[in-house]
């Protein structure tokens, strides 16, 4: 067991052999280009993949309409810091029909199309494979991303390893990465109703809302956009906070000035995937 010191986290006998999975897998691949969002999950990834391959292994993020400035700017930050080579790859998501419709495949289409321009860098870089970074939870939910990721034969090492999201985070915390603690994050696409189309005028108004909810002290929220009305989703706990007349008056002004005619408060609070919900209604 190994117990971090100031981080105080030991990891179990299980985590040690997970975490050795991981490394042995990636050292197996030889070359690793990994699509780095900046999130717990890649983040965890990319840095077993640098200790074992050095060199050989890229970081590769997308730049794409739907991701916010404050998420590209964490993943460059972590890649300068530890040296890791690191390349933005330019994904126009809004010129992908399926993508800019709002399909229920619209994370398919997506997936293929990033995954595609990375293939190409990780070419040119002489880079042989490509890794994302779902775990063993993102099985259980709606994700047609994934097919995507096995049409392209994109390598997963986290699903390999047998890692769920709480082992990534404490494997994180003992690695002493920044993004143990980081809450869950999802493309701005995800924040709109199937069927109602994306725009960059939307996705703005999305990112500056969330930009202003998380400056409260909201680290873990989301802005699901329903024409223009705007419905917050924050974890039960800070709803009663999220309510109070300070927050609520100032999240009122604020998302009126972003453009939203009418805010709410979901009361079934935050939740991974809500979105999933009009699949097979009337949208």
């Amino acid at each position: 067991m190994r117990n971090t010191g100031e981080n105080q986290e030991i990891l179990t006998e299980e985590l040690e052999k997970k975490l050795t999975a991981l490394r042995e897998y990636i050292r197996s691949l030889g070359s690793l280009a990994v699509g780095f969002s900046g999130g717990v999950d890649s983040t965890l990834m990319l840095a077993a993949a640098f200790d074992v391959l050095g060199d050989k292994a890229l970081a590769v993020t997308a730049f794409a309409e739907s991701i916010p400035e404050r998420e590209l700017a964490e993943a460059k930050d972590f890649c300068a810091r530890r040296g890791i080579r690191h390349i933005i790859a330019d994904v126009e998501q809004l010129k992908i029909e399926s993508f800019r419709i709002n399909s229920p495949d619209r994370c398919y289409h997506c997936k293929r199309a990033i995954f595609t321009r990375i293939g190409q860098i990780a070419a040119q870089n002489g880079i042989r494979y490509l890794a994302e970074g779902s775990n063993m939870d993102d099985l259980g939910d709606y994700r047609p991303g994934l097919r995507a990721v096995e049409e392209l034969s994109v390598k997963s090492p986290l699903r390999e390893a047998g890692l769920t999201k709480a082992d990534i985070r404490k494997i994180s915390r003992a690695l002493g990465l920044p993004t143990w603690d980081k809450p869950s994050y999802a493309c701005l696409a995800s924040r709109f109703v199937y069927g109602e189309e994306i725009t960059v005028e939307k996705l703005r108004m999305v990112e500056k809302a969330e930009d202003f909810l998380i400056g409260r002290g909201f680290a873990q929220e989301r802005v699901r956009m329903h024409g223009r009305m705007a419905r917050i989703e924050v974890p039960p706990e800070d709803i009663a906070r999220l309510a109070s007349e300070e927050d609520r008056s100032a999240v009122f002004e604020e998302f009126k000035k972003i453009g939203f005619d009418f805010v709410t408060l979901d009361l079934g609070g935050y939740r991974t995937g809500s979105m999933n919900a009009s699949i097979g209604k009337d949208m």
